[in-house]
């Protein structure tokens, strides 16, 4: 069954899609896995890999998104990230992003990017 927040999260992904590349951003991958690990969007820009947070919400919600993204959240990405950078043997700078995505009542959004929600730390 699919839920109402995963049709949220879905949408907000393609708008999170849409956003980076009209902001020069090649898209490398969308909701990448490896077993328990999981990506939003890897893409890439100027030689530096970005591996990319999504959190949409509806506005008005109580709770932003950039106030979700909790040190667990940030383990798991950095987690998720050395995996990925083995698997495709992809070298060079990294840096953890986040797309926040507001949805209105009335179908239009906003999104906001923050750069380096976190250290590599590696």
């Amino acid at each position: 069954m699919v839920t109402r927040a995963r049709i949220t999260g879905d949408r907000g992904e393609g708008i999170a899609v849409e956003y980076l590349r009209r902001q020069g951003f090649m898209i490398c991958a969308r909701n990448w896995r490896c077993g328990r690990y999981e990506i939003d969007i890897v893409a890439e820009k100027e030689g530096v890999t970005h591996f990319v947070e999504v959190k949409t919400r509806a506005a008005g919600a109580l709770v932003p998104p950039e106030k979700t993204v909790t040190p667990t959240k940030v383990g798991a990405l950095r987690r998720a990230a050395e995996a990925y950078l083995a698997m495709t043997r992809t070298a060079g700078e990294v840096e953890f992003d986040l797309v926040a995505v507001d949805i209105f009542p009335d179908g239009s959004h906003e999104v906001r990017y923050v750069t380096n929600v976190a250290e590599k730390g590696w």
